[in-house]
């Protein structure tokens, strides 16, 4: 067998986005319907914040197109649609996983009975005599998640009050009792699917970012959510399948925008190789956001963990080196990109890293493994990959996880301080966790919430 990184290849639709000038958006539109002689069919759905059309082309109109972007007409960039997807895997629902953790501690509390705790972690790759066993330095408890504790935002005394947080994934269950009462304005923007989410990935995001401070819920034994005070805003922009494009994900920014969101949380990625560039249009379109006071937050994307001949991801107990690339949109230097990190403060296996000089760094990481949250219980949802039914709460790895942790400390840093755009990304830069990792891999450090 042959082991290889599980970057999925690009997947376009046919389209092609097209950036107009922020200014003067209606000669872009007219030099791009005069260039192409396309009068019908052009998606203007992003277009009142962040200029960007979204258009169908034959080979000699897009010839045109290239043109009119080469020549000093109103058209600055255009590219390829692509296909977008959600990024999370290893789900576990809520009785499991409480059942896990007490069986790996168990195991752990015997192996340090027999060793007397001499061996080496098994992160190390085997056991070592004369060292001591390394074992998990957060784990979650009746009052909070680990990343809850590791990010210190069950000390903080601030809830995300008066901030409104944009999760752009696959929606949320809005039957979901830990929901009730909660500020929610939504929107899909994939084609014939309500904001309802059927595959459990938005509604995971939206609790770990916005969840309650005390669910109501008995079976959930502690505190998984940050901003519990938070006003969400569900747009639907992956399907209940996983995946959605480029001009539903802009359309989704541009609504947040209008709704003057502060935040937008995107757990979501498409697929970038060694040496490829940013997007050019995903990068303007993240300035334009900041200026107007938004701070885009996305992952990383998970693919650096190997997978065998037959498509299966293996788990070393290394991680892959180098990594795979942050993937696209938060490779854009103005998007914030978010890492992974387990209960002992190392890097995932899978999370991606700052290997392309230009642009694609990992700007911070966060909690991405073994993270509880809500889960879609509508009986349509689709199966998570452990064949278990519904549940009101599961737990996954990804930096899809880690991402609404960044986003929901962000609001409290907000709402602490006023700040916004690049002054609120200064301030979530300011204070994380120093790890000692490389910066290839958790940027800054862990992010913490403000006391």
């Amino acid at each position: 067998m042959t082991n290889g990184s599980s970057i999925r290849p690009i997947q376009t639709t046919g389209r092609y986005l097209v950036l107009l000038p922020e200014e003067d958006v209606r000669s872009g539109m007219s030099a791009l319907t005069d260039s192409t002689g396309v009068r019908d069919g052009i998606d203007d759905s992003a277009i009142s914040n962040l200029g960007v059309a979204v258009v169908a082309l034959d080979p000699n109109q897009l010839q045109s197109l290239n043109t009119a972007v080469a020549g000093s007409q109103p058209i600055l960039a255009a590219e390829p649609e692509q296909i977008m997807y959600a990024i999370g895997g290893n789900v576990i629902n809520g009785d499991t996983a409480n059942y896990l953790q007490g069986y790996k501690e168990g195991v752990t509390n015997l192996v340090d009975s027999l060793s007397n705790g001499l061996v080496d972690s098994l992160s190390n790759g085997g056991v070592t005599p004369g060292q001591q066993l390394t074992t998990s330095a957060f784990s979650n408890s009746t009052a909070a998640t680990w990343g809850l504790q590791a990010t210190k935002v069950i000390d903080s005394s601030h809830s995300g009050a008066g901030i409104k947080i944009a999760v752009l994934d696959t929606g949320l269950d809005l039957t979901h009792p830990d929901f009730a009462g909660r500020t929610i304005t939504e929107q899909s923007f994939i084609s014939r699917e309500t904001v309802q989410d059927l595959n459990g990935h938005g509604t995971h995001c939206i609790g770990t970012a916005c969840g309650p401070l005390n669910p109501p819920d008995p079976s959930s034994p502690m505190r998984y959510g940050v901003a519990y005070n938070a006003e969400i805003f569900v747009g639907k922009v992956l399907s209940n399948q996983g995946s959605g494009a480029d001009g539903g994900i802009l359309a989704g920014i541009d609504w947040a925008i209008t709704n003057g969101c502060q935040i937008i949380s995107m757990s979501l990625t498409g697929p970038t190789f060694p040496g490829t560039p940013f997007s050019p249009i995903y990068e303007e379109v993240a300035k334009r956001v900041l200026a107007r006071g938004t701070l885009i937050i996305a992952a990383a994307g998970n693919d650096s963990l190997v997978r065998d001949f037959f498509g299966r991801p293996i788990k070393p107990l290394r991680r892959q080196v180098p990594p795979a690339p942050v993937g696209r949109p938060a490779n854009c230097p103005s998007i914030m990109a978010v890492a992974a990190l387990d209960n002992q403060l190392q890097v995932a296996l899978f999370s991606n890293g700052s290997i392309n000089p230009d642009g694609g760094g990992i700007d911070i990481a966060g909690p991405g493994v073994d993270v509880y949250s809500t889960w879609s219980t509508d009986p349509m949802t689709i199966p998570p990959p452990d064949g278990l039914g519904p549940s009101r709460y599961q737990t996954i790895d990804g930096t899809s996880m880690a991402t609404p942790h960044v986003a929901g400390i962000a609001a409290l840093y907000a709402e602490a301080t006023g700040k916004r755009g690049l002054e609120l990304w200064a301030l979530l830069m300011r204070d994380p966790q120093r790890l000692a990792l490389p910066s290839t891999d958790a940027g800054i450090g862990l992010v913490q919430a403000p006391v």
